[in-house]
Formats: C-alpha cells, structure tokens, sequence
C-alpha cells in the first residue's frame, strides 16, 4: 500500500479549522472541502481543471495555490 503524505496546512492563509466542522480537518476557506482531499486528488492524478469541476466552490487559481503550499509544507509520510 501506498503511502499518505501529510501536509501542514497550520499556516496556508487559504485554509481554516473549525472545531466540530467536518472533523476539525483544514478546510478551504468558506467551504466544506478539506484541503487535504485537494492534495490527494492531485497526487493521484487529477489536474487542476478536473479538480475545479469537482469542486466549482474552488476556483482553478486557488487550487493551484493550495498545491503550491502543499508541495512547499510536506511531511514525512505516513505509512
């Protein structure tokens, strides 16, 4: 099995937590979506536009803002 690379999303300004909203996971700012599932998608091989489409709430632009955050913040993964 493959494994999860974590990101440390504590200081991404596109993203907030929210004790009791979706498990207290980091979101993306206004929205439900946690950033995470964002980086994960990407990872497994969705582009910026497919993702967007996914997620019209999420404009392209802040998507790739998110995965350049992401890319900069990675932690060692999680087996």
């Amino acid at each position: 099995m493959g494994k999860h690379v974590q990101i440390d999303w504590s200081q991404c300004a596109l993203t907030e937590t929210i004790p009791g909203k979706q498990g207290g996971v980091p979101l993306v700012v206004g929205t439900r979506i946690p950033a995470q599932q964002i980086f994960e998608e990407y990872e497994l091989g969705s582009d910026v536009a497919e993702i967007a489409e996914n997620y019209p709430s999420v404009t392209a632009s802040r998507i790739q803002s998110l995965l350049d955050y992401a890319h900069l913040h990675k932690m060692q993964p999680v087996p």
